[in-house]
């Protein structure tokens, strides 16, 4: 009886064709060699790991794809990859998104919002995040804004354009105002940042998506508080249209030093001016502004 597998010599014979494709396909130094070679390919050479094919987009799709379909440390799987991350490179390239472009960045989040839910329990918890989804998510969309991950009780949006962000984030965040729960009325903070982040996939990265989360949590009370590099992109009249006033914040005297901060880096309180009279508007030195 022959038990040689199909495809196999039998008897020490030479190897037939799909053996020795089998063993190229999986020849550790052939694979390594088309890694090396995608590097001075157009585009992401990392092309095909899970963070740069999450999102839309027809290479992104093919790409999950061929995850799913391909073996693994095979010469099939980079030759696929490789095409495809040209694909996404050349799609980048007509589309005119040029790599790292600058966009402004939000980060959002519910203050007090774990203190809250420890008594409320879970129920009101869910019914609290459902509600405050319902009238936050619409205008930032509306402006188009994208979403870019929801995180609890916060989410992270990116925007072209920092003045229609801030307009956006003011409308999300007077409609927090809108919302009850038990008698409960939360409370949101913002961080507006502008810079160059990297976007990997669905995803972005990189030291201006850490300044624009270390600027949401200058907003300690509630407030809206953006950089000085979303602040010199916003025109004086356009602030005046805004409904808001500008207010530099002061590092506060008896607290360290914010991890992942430049020295020179300066944020601004935006004050609503129909809003002077509300628990949001302060004195600065309450808020160790």
């Amino acid at each position: 009886m022959d038990d040689d597998p199909p495809g196999e010599p039998a008897g020490g014979q030479a190897p037939t064709p799909l053996r020795w494709l089998r063993s190229v396909n999986h020849h550790t130094g052939a694979v390594a060699f088309l890694r090396r070679a995608r590097r001075a390919l157009p585009g992401d050479p990392e092309f095909g790991d899970p963070l740069s094919v999450a999102g839309v987009g027809g290479p992104r799709a093919a790409a999950r794809a061929a995850d799913r379909l391909l073996q693994r440390e095979a010469v099939t799987r980079e030759v696929s990859l490789g095409a495809l991350q040209v694909w996404q490179a050349l799609t980048e390239r007509v589309s005119g998104r040029p790599a790292n472009a600058e966009v402004t960045l939000v980060f959002t989040d519910l203050v007090g919002f774990s203190t809250w839910s420890l008594r409320a329990g879970d129920d009101a918890t869910l019914r609290l995040l459902r509600r405050v989804a319902q009238v936050v998510e619409p205008p930032l969309l509306e402006s188009g804004g994208h979403i870019v991950k929801r995180m609890g009780d916060g989410l992270m949006a990116v925007f072209t354009d920092p003045a229609t962000a801030v307009r956006a984030v003011i409308a999300a965040r007077a409609g927090v105002k809108t919302v009850e729960i038990d008698g409960y009325t939360p409370r949101m903070r913002v961080g507006v940042h502008t810079g160059r982040p990297q976007r990997l996939g669905s995803d972005w990265l990189g030291v201006d998506v850490n300044l624009a989360a270390r600027v949401m949590e200058r907003a300690t009370r509630g407030e809206l508080v953006v950089s000085q590099t979303t602040l010199e992109r916003i025109a004086p009249d356009e602030l005046e249209r805004l409904g808001v006033t500008v207010k530099r914040l002061r590092r506060p005297v008896f607290a360290g030093k914010q991890d992942g901060v430049p020295d020179d880096f300066t944020m601004y309180r935006l004050r609503i001016r129909r809003q002077f009279s509300g628990d949001e508007e302060e004195d600065d030195t309450a808020a160790g502004a």
